[in-house]
């Protein structure tokens, strides 16, 4: 972050610890290197790469149309309320209702909005999450001035963390777990078996409350969607979350939902006192998003199965390089510490400027998504929300980047 400067007064601790999202960063990079007019292939952004539906757009064209363009209550609207707690309980074996539903401008704030409601500042409170992981996490539990505790989604587990490990983390301070599946980056999916042993730990830690990030829900490929809020004993105290932009394409709409009956009062005036309500154009196009047809959701997911095919085969040829079959999401997060030492690069931050600037491929390196994993090596992140073409192309590049500076 950069000093303020000084003749102004100072910046709180808040201000100072809060980070960022270095997907947006390197964005910006990308952008301004394709304007001095370098051939960049990206895969660093995580969002659908296709249109919203279009009964989707007609429905946020309608609600203009109808006046319905004002404030909403904080909440959220009490059509999508409904349709929500529909959706997110149907797709889960879950009694949802939809006062237990809450709406926000995206699922992001919800972050906030529960490790606010959850710890208090300054007074050792933890909050344990996976890495790597979403950077938010780690920087909302800073800047509301709690105590990260990492637990480590390793490699050889795909991407499932130690269960002994989380026992162990768990201290009379845990005020919260986060949990995310699918997960981004790794696009690791929590198995039954892993959410049945989490529940079981849990039960004998009752003071700790669980954000459960399920943005991806809808993008799993091998077998049914699962959540820990399904486990006796948990859905009271799980934070269910998920919202629009992945499963609909709408990331730009800003449209998030979570679900959980005791705190939805609380993240209701969250809203109040911070953003007011969501959006109700955008509102109004989720509940068609919801209740409309979803022909384009499964057509999305099917073109999604196939990149993931396509992207990590292709990988895999790549010498020094070794990438694990992605379950959901739309990520591949492969594994380059032979790369890096075939390049000579020290790490895979070194390795993904490299690519960047003389391959013209945008990618994530793992020191995004928080501290290396002891033991796990070097790995980077694709996003493979790009066209064939554009996989095709970027591997491409790589794999001769590789062969043409191997040492």
């Amino acid at each position: 972050m950069n000093a303020p400067h000084p003749s102004l007064p100072r910046l709180s601790r808040r201000a100072e610890s809060l980070g960022t999202e270095n997907a947006f960063v390197v964005l910006a990079e990308v952008n301004a290197l394709a304007r001095s007019g370098h051939d960049i292939v990206s895969f660093c952004i995580g969002q659908p790469d296709f249109p919203t539906p279009r009964n989707i757009q007609d429905a946020a064209v309608n609600a203009i149309r109808d006046g319905k363009h004002g404030y909403t209550p904080s909440a959220g609207i009490d059509e999508l309320r409904a349709a929500a707690a529909r959706d997110l309980g149907s797709r889960r074996g879950l009694d949802i209702q939809p006062d237990d539903v809450v709406v926000a401008a995206g699922a992001k704030p919800f972050i906030a909005y529960t490790i606010a409601s959850v710890t208090d500042y300054g007074v050792g409170d933890e909050v344990i999450y996976p890495v790597p992981g979403f950077p938010i996490y780690e920087s909302q539990i800073l800047a509301n001035g709690a105590v990260p505790v990492p637990i480590f989604l390793r490699e050889a587990r795909d991407f499932a963390f130690d269960l002994a490990e989380l026992e162990a983390k768990i201290t009379p301070k845990t005020r919260l777990l986060i949990l995310n599946s699918p997960q981004n980056p790794t696009g690791g999916v929590l198995s039954a078996a892993d959410l049945d042993a989490i529940a079981e730990v849990l039960l004998h830690h009752p003071h700790v409350w669980v954000f459960a990030d399920e943005i991806y829900s809808r993008l799993i490929y091998d077998g049914a969607f699962d959540t820990l809020a399904k486990r006796a004993g948990m859905l009271e105290r799980t934070i269910v979350s998920d919202g629009a932009s992945k499963t609909w394409a709408m990331t730009g709409w800003r449209l998030g939902y979570v679900a959980n009956r005791a705190l939805a009062p609380l993240f209701t005036r969250w809203i109040t006192n911070t953003e007011s309500c969501a959006s109700q154009i955008s509102q109004w196009a989720a509940v068609e998003a919801i209740n409309g047809p979803q022909d384009s959701v499964a057509e999305m997911h099917a073109r999604f199965r196939e990149r993931r095919d396509l992207i990590v085969r292709l990988l895999n040829d790549v010498p020094g390089i070794a990438c694990r079959l992605p379950g959901g999401a739309f990520y591949a997060w492969p594994n380059v510490t032979e790369a890096c030492v075939r390049v000579g690069a020290a790490d895979s931050e070194a390795f993904r400027k490299r690519l960047l600037h003389e391959a013209g491929i945008a990618v994530l390196a793992d020191i995004h998504f928080g501290r290396r994993v002891p033991g796990d090596g070097q790995h980077i992140r694709f996003s493979y929300a790009a066209s064939t073409a554009a996989i095709e192309a970027g591997i491409a590049r790589l794999d001769t980047f590789v062969r043409k500076h191997t040492l």
